[in-house]
C-alpha cells in the first residue's frame, strides 16, 4: 500500500468525494496545486468535474501543465478522473482552439446522440484489443457512474482500458505505460468503483 497520494487541484469541479473516497480506503493523500506542486515522489490522481479550455488555462497559468507532463514522462504513476482524463488528450470539440497535454494521443469528441451529458450508471466492459494486457488488475467489467458530454477517442485503440455504450461505443477508461484514466466516477461508484481505485493504488506500488 502507497504512503500517500499527490492529489492535484485543477481549480475546477469538487474534488471533495474523491478526498472522502481516499479516507475510506485509508488511504493518506495530500492537496498539491501550483503553490504546493507534486515532486514525483508520490503517484499522481488528478480528478474534477470541468471543461477542457478553463481547466488547461488554470494549469499553464502557473506551469504546472509542464510539471505534470515532466512527472508523467518520467514515470509517475498518474490516474485521472474525468476532466483528469480527457486534459491527456490532444485536444477536444470542447475547445478547439486549446490544446491538452498530449500525453494519449488522440482527441475528445462530444456526444451526438441522446440526452447530453450523460448523466447516470452505466456497465463497462474490458477492451478486448488489450489481449491480457495491462487487465491483471482490473475486473473483465462492471457499473459505473458517468456524468460527462464528452468522451475520448484515443488515436491508438490499444490504449483502450475499458469501453461502454451510448448511443456510441466510446472509450471509457485508459491505460497506457503508467497512465490510467477513467472517464466514469469511481469515488461515487459505490463498492465496484472503490475497488477499482483500490487495484490502481496496490498496482503502483
Amino acid at each position: 500500500m502507497v504512503e500517500a497520494i499527490d492529489v492535484v487541484e485543477i481549480g475546477a469541479g469538487n474534488i471533495g468525494s474523491v478526498k472522502r473516497c481516499l479516507e475510506m480506503l485509508d488511504i493518506r493523500y495530500q492537496v498539491v496545486n501550483a503553490t504546493n506542486p507534486p515532486t514525483g515522489d508520490m503517484p499522481l490522481l488528478l480528478p474534477g468535474v470541468g471543461a477542457f479550455g478553463p481547466v488547461m488555462d488554470h494549469l499553464r497559468k502557473d506551469r504546472l501543465d509542464e510539471r505534470l507532463v515532466d512527472l508523467v514522462k518520467n514515470g509517475t504513476p498518474y490516474l485521472g478522473i474525468c476532466i483528469g482524463m480527457q486534459i491527456l488528450f490532444d485536444s477536444s470539440e470542447e475547445a478547439k482552439n486549446t490544446r491538452g497535454l498530449g500525453l494519449v494521443s488522440g482527441v475528445v469528441r462530444k456526444f451526438q446522440d441522446g440526452k447530453v451529458p450523460q448523466i447516470g450508471w452505466n456497465n463497462i466492459e474490458i477492451s478486448p484489443s488489450l489481449n491480457g494486457k495491462n487487465t491483471a488488475h482490473f475486473p473483465e467489467e462492471g457499473y459505473v457512474y458517468f456524468v460527462n458530454s464528452y468522451y475520448p477517442d484515443p488515436a491508438v485503440k490499444e490504449n483502450v482500458l475499458y469501453y461502454a455504450d451510448y448511443y456510441v461505443r466510446f472509450c471509457a477508461a485508459v491505460a497506457h505505460k503508467n497512465i490510467t484514466a477513467f472517464q466514469f466516477h469511481p469515488e461515487k461508484s459505490g463498492k465496484f468503483g472503490k475497488e477499482l481505485l483500490k487495484r490502481w493504488i496496490d498496482s503502483v506500488t
